[in-house]
């Protein structure tokens, strides 16, 4: 079946918190993760067989909703998740608060991996426990971890949780099983709990694989709680369905109390449809996709070299979010986006949001037609010729 990504939907006046959130229409938002694609077929028409029925109660999780995820992560990923395992929640960001309020005392350190998704830290904060940052190494744009820096935090900062997002968001980083294993010994070592936020683990292109945390041995699923959600590979984040995955039956018994304290414990009728339908019927639709993704990636790296190769993008292995180092212009990147917004209507994310405070980098999120990234990419190019 084709699918047509070229096809511009206008998303103004619907409540796009990500294309309604600007007063003028003017502007281009490429910062919130979010596609402007819509979602697989098979997923519109679960959700319309759905609506057609017009009741929308409280719901009870069916059978078949397990079925999928267990499914799902056995074929693609070769992980054998137990129904019991699983508990479902209405985001992925609800889920980590809950598990940290579960796992984590006030005071005691929760370590992430810098730069990293922003809302990692509001949780920590808002569960008063502290932030540790462990930055990861540079090398112009290539990230890595560095392992010594890791254990040496984890130590000397009394670190019990750590916080891995897999893939990374901002670098687009997939960890590779040699990385997510040197890690896991480390916690392993000093008892330090792994949360993985593999909301993205999907959104992988050619070259690389998305391996679960969890997967890569027995005590690292003993001694990990793993995140997952379909929202962002089909675009249905507004449906807020999200899972979290423990095996431990202490820690999940403590989670699930946790989940019911901060009231994000129910989910909708439509989150439930649309994650059978995804993880049951969407696997050409996503795979089409992932062809799509990676292509704009491309053209944004060929379109970049030729006309502002002094703002270099980092090699994308997963997600739709591409890095870009805009250092030579000696600003912050919190300046450099409020300058864009007014003088080009291009609306990025800075890269201090994220805790990458020493350079200016910018977040692009490309998951929308190819018409629309040459729009905010000649816009880019129009400011960087007023310099």
């Amino acid at each position: 079946m084709r699918y047509d990504f070229d096809e511009i939907i206008p998303r103004r006046r619907t409540c796009s918190y990500k294309w309604d959130s600007a007063s003028d229409d003017d502007v281009l938002p490429m910062w919130v993760a979010d596609m402007d694609f819509r979602t697989a077929p098979a997923i519109q028409s679960a959700l319309q067989r759905r609506v057609e029925h017009g009741i929308f109660g409280y719901t009870k999780v069916p059978d078949a909703y397990y079925e999928a995820i267990i499914c799902w992560f056995k074929r693609r990923h070769g992980w054998n998740i137990r129904r019991d395992w699983i508990l479902y929640t209405p985001g992925v960001v609800p889920a980590i608060s809950a598990i940290i309020k579960a796992l984590v005392r006030p005071t005691e350190g929760v370590l992430v991996q810098t730069p990293v998704y922003n809302c990692f830290f509001s949780s920590i904060r808002n569960n008063g426990c502290r932030i540790v940052a462990s930055p990861l190494l540079r090398n112009h744009l290539e990230y890595q971890i560095d392992y010594v820096a890791l254990e040496r935090d984890i130590v000397e900062q009394n670190v019990r949780l750590m916080l891995l997002c897999n893939p990374h968001n901002p670098v687009g980083r997939v960890w590779s099983r040699e990385e997510l294993l040197q890690i896991g010994k480390i916690c392993l070592k000093h008892d330090v709990i792994v949360v993985s936020d593999e909301i993205h683990g999907e959104l992988v292109y050619p070259g690389y694989t998305y391996t679960p945390f969890a997967s890569l041995s027995a005590d690292f699923l003993e001694h990990s709680v793993t995140c997952t959600a379909p929202t962002k590979a089909f675009n249905i984040a507004g449906l807020q369905i999200a899972n979290i995955v423990v095996a431990n039956p202490e820690w999940r018994k403590r989670i699930d109390r946790a989940i019911n304290i901060n009231e994000v414990c129910d989910v909708n009728p439509l989150g439930v449809e649309a994650l059978i339908a995804a993880y049951n019927e969407g696997e050409e639709w996503l795979s089409a996709l992932l062809e799509y993704l990676y292509a704009n990636y491309l053209y944004m790296q060929t379109y970049g070299q030729q006309n502002f190769p002094q703002f270099p993008i980092g090699r994308l292995e997963g997600t739709y979010l591409v890095w870009m180092d805009c250092s030579e212009l000696g600003v912050s990147s919190e300046a450099l986006e409020h300058q864009l917004l007014e003088n080009v209507k291009l609306w990025l994310n800075a890269g201090a949001m994220y805790g990458e405070t020493e350079r200016c980098f910018l977040r692009w999120n490309i998951a929308c037609p190819r018409p629309v990234l040459a729009d905010g990419l000649e816009r880019f190019a129009r400011f960087v010729a007023t310099l």
